[in-house]
Formats: C-alpha cells, sequence, structure tokens
C-alpha cells in the first residue's frame, strides 16, 4: 500500500511540473504564473501542490534540475564518444538548440523569462548551467590546441563565448517563430 501511495506522489509530482511547464509555453512572459492559476490548471486545490511542493520555487527548482541533468548527462555522453573537436562542438550545439525546441516552456526558463518575478537564486541557477556549458566548449576548445601543439583560429581563447552566445542568440529566433524551422536555419551554421 505504501508503495502504491509512493508512486501516486510521484505521478502528482510529475503532473504538477508537466503543468507547470506547458503554462510557462503557452505564456508570453509577462503575466506571472500563481500557484493558484497552476493549481486549477492541474485540477487540484493550492494545498494539494504544498503537499508536493513547499514552495513554487521548489517547483522552479525541479524544472532547472531536470534541465541541468538533461543537458549535461548528454553532452557527457558526446565528450565520452565523439573525439572531434568541430563534432563536438556541433552536436553540443544541437543538443541544446534541439532541446529548446522540444521544450519550449523550459526554454522561456533557460532564457530567464519565466524567472522574472522569481527568486533570484533561480537565475543564478540558470547562469550557473550555462557557465557550466561554457566551461566544457573551452575545454573542448583546449584539447585541440594541445592535439595540434599550436594556435588555431579553432584554439583563440574568445571563441568558446562567441559559439555559446550564438546558442543563446537563438532562443529568441525559437520564440519568434513558435519554435518551428528556427532551429533547422540555426543549425546550417554549425555545420548540419
Amino acid at each position: 500500500m505504501a508503495e502504491k501511495e509512493r508512486i501516486k506522489k510521484k505521478n502528482r509530482r510529475e503532473e504538477i511540473l508537466q503543468a507547470l511547464a506547458h503554462m510557462l509555453e503557452s505564456s508570453d512572459g509577462s503575466q506571472r504564473i500563481t500557484t493558484a492559476k497552476l493549481a486549477a490548471n492541474v485540477g487540484v486545490s493550492e494545498a494539494a501542490l504544498y503537499r508536493h511542493f513547499p514552495s513554487k520555487t521548489r517547483m522552479f527548482d525541479s524544472l532547472i534540475e531536470f534541465i541541468e541533468d538533461a543537458l549535461i548527462s548528454r553532452i557527457n555522453l558526446i565528450l565520452q564518444d565523439e573525439k572531434d573537436t568541430i563534432v563536438r562542438i556541433r552536436l553540443i550545439f544541437v543538443l541544446i538548440l534541439g532541446f529548446a525546441e522540444k521544450n519550449p516552456g523550459l526554454t522561456r526558463i533557460m532564457t530567464g523569462h519565466a524567472l522574472m518575478f522569481e527568486q533570484d537564486r533561480l537565475q543564478n541557477r540558470i547562469n550557473q548551467l550555462f557557465e557550466r556549458i561554457e566551461v566544457q566548449l573551452r575545454q573542448i576548445l583546449k584539447e585541440k590546441k594541445y592535439v595540434m601543439g599550436r594556435d588555431s583560429i579553432m584554439t583563440k581563447p574568445y571563441l568558446h563565448h562567441s559559439y555559446w552566445h550564438f546558442v543563446k542568440g537563438c532562443f529568441p529566433a525559437l520564440f519568434a517563430q513558435n519554435f518551428a524551422i528556427a532551429q533547422q536555419k540555426s543549425l546550417k551554421y554549425v555545420g548540419h
């Protein structure tokens, strides 16, 4: 019996998070998503939400944790499986842009739009995720320099910033085109 309750609670938590992500997807970012709106969307009371999450901040934390796990684990697989620098960078870009295209609500978290009315700590957490990805790009380019034994245009210190800002710059294009086609247009510039 306890196992059924645990599964039911986990399913309800996931349902709440999915509803929040869906609301973020349909939101224009100019309105705060309240727990009252979220509870109505899920079909439960606000008190029921708080039985699963102590705060709305914790709900956002859980979504950010999902984003981190999804991106970092897949980036690690790319780094493990692929040795070519250009291919690694391209696959990381394709991963991030593909994730953004498939998860518009989560992309609003990644860009900070969904966090405008929330605690600064949440934006700091997203910034830390982006810093981790940028460090990975820097490391990939350093490895290229080490293998080549010399500098090339590929190993210049500023290049990882340019790459990363290019990817982050694609997010608004995804929003502008309602997450359709923009990724395909962006990918032609990363060697797809």
